[in-house]
């Protein structure tokens, strides 16, 4: 399925690279894997445990009996190796491990393919091979094209409380994607974004809190379900995002945590140990072990899941030292700054790798400074990611819809300044969960005005998003105007479809996501001023703009947005060629809930210079509405 076929290496040279570089494929070697020893056949397990002094695999099939299935030690280094004849899938297990001064205790497996349903916390053994992957023509498709140039249109999904059975279970991965693929394809989206299925204890962690890195979540089935869940998605054309999660890792008793008794994932020095407002520990970058494992998951789910892309979370917690500590609780690297030289090394590692065996895989940063070059490649001086979430213009654009109209007039750099760095990164413009939780309110609350201007609001603001260059993403319940803010245990407010505004602004949704994919300005060239141009960035006063979205073609839409209550007629813009404009697209039509104001006739230039344009038309301007205007030729 990738370009580059993954081959692996004697054990000896595998260790090496796990001790001294990165063994990118250390998931064949660590964990559970069927084999045969002495004519019997059955299990081996590896596990890294630096400080044990034994090491015993016990579960079910032994009675938790330590003397029964000992490991023995590999390298001298750690690695530790035993058999377990006739063990079967589904089997629970977890690794014995005593340390020189005296404890015992019990740790899951970090490699472990399956994991029981939290609270229990034992790995289950699981044979990943077997499943027959029927999406070799989206694989296909994928190779070919080139990924910049395309459409991306992301549904941000947490898997347990999209929709649920009537008894309140959530669906499993197969009942999910049975439901979900038709409703993605009806509503215009091109991909699902999953928060994290890593399997995780704790539910209010939202699942970034990771303590079975190589096992999808045993809520929703097992793992040929994902599988399953994977492979229905692609077949009817949609890409799969997970949420991926590098920075941090819990203190549960059975994980990472101390794992050999103690700092063994996660960095020693107390000042770069853990994030305490998140009560984590901070992986130990520096060590090559550490960089395997992590290098090696998320090539796993490429390799194994067929995923199309991993969205790595809480990259900035990484990049600085300093994150979220306090003066005295950080100590400055080598150069006196404040950057974790390792965490940069790790990165540029990780991309470099997944690219190299994955050229057409995303990487996409959740990053939320200025640190510069973080889409641009390593050899560049680059972190290597290939898009980047655009919290600035998230975090502007949220702070102006929330502004009442009269005073946007004071604040109308939120809606221009984003055009100024747009193409500095290759972004995706989020809208995500983490903007409708803890008192933040929905994104329709967030809306000023009634609720009539808040659904307006809602049209206006999905159109400017749509228009502005970079990809996009939508948390679930957004395109219907969910009114609550998200709860992870409980589900989205389906029943609001029964009021008609909602489902209005549901089948408005649908309608500009479709517009969107049909029209090549809108997304081929987005990382680029070739793709863009001012037309008017200046009249605050009216709370307007007007820019053109140019194809490689030459191909134009000019896009209008008008963030006020107010129909403005004989508003007038300079447009590039004489002729005649046509409204293609208007978000107050009465078909979405608006007054149906706008210009239902083809628009004449007039030699009236303008905006740096020889010519100019005279346009309506719904209230609280953008339209969008094609050249049409006589």
């Amino acid at each position: 399925m990738c370009a580059n076929e993954l081959k692996k290496t004697g054990h000896q040279q595998d260790l090496e690279a796990f001790h001294e570089s990165v063994y990118p494929l250390a998931y064949e070697y660590f964990g559970g894997h069927s084999s045969h020893r002495n004519k019997k056949s059955g299990v081996v397990f590896r596990v890294w445990v630096p400080k044990a002094i034994s090491v015993s695999i016990v579960g079910d099939f032994n009675q938790w009996d330590v003397s029964k299935n000992p490991m023995s030690p590999v390298d001298g280094r750690g690695v530790w190796e035993g058999f377990v004849p006739s063990i079967k899938s589904f089997e629970i297990y977890k690794y014995q491990i005593q340390t020189e001064d005296g404890r015992s205790f019990l740790k899951s497996d970090p490699f472990a393919n399956h994991m029981e349903t939290r609270p229990n916390t034992a790995s289950r053994y699981y044979n990943l091979s077997g499943y027959h992957w029927k999406d070799q023509k989206w694989q296909g498709k994928k190779a070919k094209e080139t990924l910049y140039e395309k459409p991306l249109n992301i549904y941000e999904l947490h898997a347990g409380s999209w929709r649920k059975y009537p008894d309140g279970n959530p669906f499993e991965y197969r009942k999910l994607a049975e439901e979900l693929v038709p409703y993605l394809k009806k509503m215009g989206y091109t991909h699902v974004e999953l928060m994290p299925v890593l399997e995780y204890p704790l539910d209010d962690s939202w699942g970034y809190q990771v303590t079975g890195y190589f096992a999808p979540t045993s809520r929703y089935g097992s793992p040929k379900d994902f599988m399953a869940f994977v492979d229905y998605c692609h077949q009817a054309g949609i890409g799969v995002i997970m949420d991926w999660v590098p920075a941090h890792f819990p203190k549960d008793a059975h994980g990472l945590y101390r794992f050999d008794g103690d700092c063994c994932y996660e960095y020693a020095d107390p000042l770069k140990q853990e994030h305490k407002s998140w009560g984590t520990c901070v992986f130990d970058y520096s060590k090559s072990e550490v960089r395997s494992f992590l290098i090696s998951n998320a090539i796993f789910w490429f390799q194994k899941y067929h995923i199309d892309g991993l969205r790595v979370d809480a990259v900035a917690s990484m990049l600085y030292l300093d994150y979220d500590r306090k003066g005295g609780e950080w100590r400055p690297n080598k150069n006196g700054g404040n950057e974790n030289l390792e965490a940069v090394t790790f990165l540029q590692q990780l991309n470099t790798i997944v690219f190299a065996h994955f050229p057409n895989a995303m990487m996409i940063a959740e990053e939320s400074t200025a640190w510069p070059l973080v889409t641009k490649p390593v050899a560049d001086g680059g972190l290597g990611f290939n898009f980047k979430w655009n919290m600035g213009w998230m975090n502007d654009m949220l702070a102006y819809v929330s502004t009442d109209p009269f005073f946007r007039k004071d604040c109308h750099k939120n809606i221009t300044f984003s055009f100024h760095y747009a193409f500095s990164e290759n972004y995706i413009l989020p809208i995500s969960h983490d903007e409708v939780v803890h008192g933040k309110h929905s994104l329709l609350e967030k809306m000023s005005g009634d609720k009539e201007e808040q659904f307006a609001g809602m049209r206006v603001f999905f159109a400017y998003m749509t228009a502005h260059p970079g990809k996009k993403l939508l948390f679930m319940g957004n395109e219907f105007g969910q009114e609550a803010e998200w709860d992870c245990h409980g589900v989205l407010q389906w029943e609001l479809l029964n009021d008609k505004p909602h489902l209005t602004l549901q089948n408005f949704t649908a309608a500009l996501n479709h517009f969107y994919l049909e029209n090549p300005p809108l997304w081929q060239i987005d990382f680029s001023w070739e793709g863009f141009q001012w037309i008017s960035y200046d009249d605050n006063l009216q709370n307007i703009i007007a820019f053109r979205r140019i194809d490689r073609q030459g191909n134009e839409l000019i896009c209008l947005c008008n963030f006020a209550p107010m129909l403005r007629e004989d508003y007038r813009i300079g447009v590039p060629v004489a002729g005649k404009y046509e409204e293609v697209f208007n978000t107050d039509a009465e078909k979405f809930g608006g007054t149906g104001a706008g210009n239902p006739d083809l628009v004449p230039t007039e030699e009236f210079p303008l905006h740096g344009y020889q010519q100019s038309v005279s346009l309506t301007i719904p209230p609280m509405a953008a339209i969008f205007l094609k050249y049409k030729p006589n």
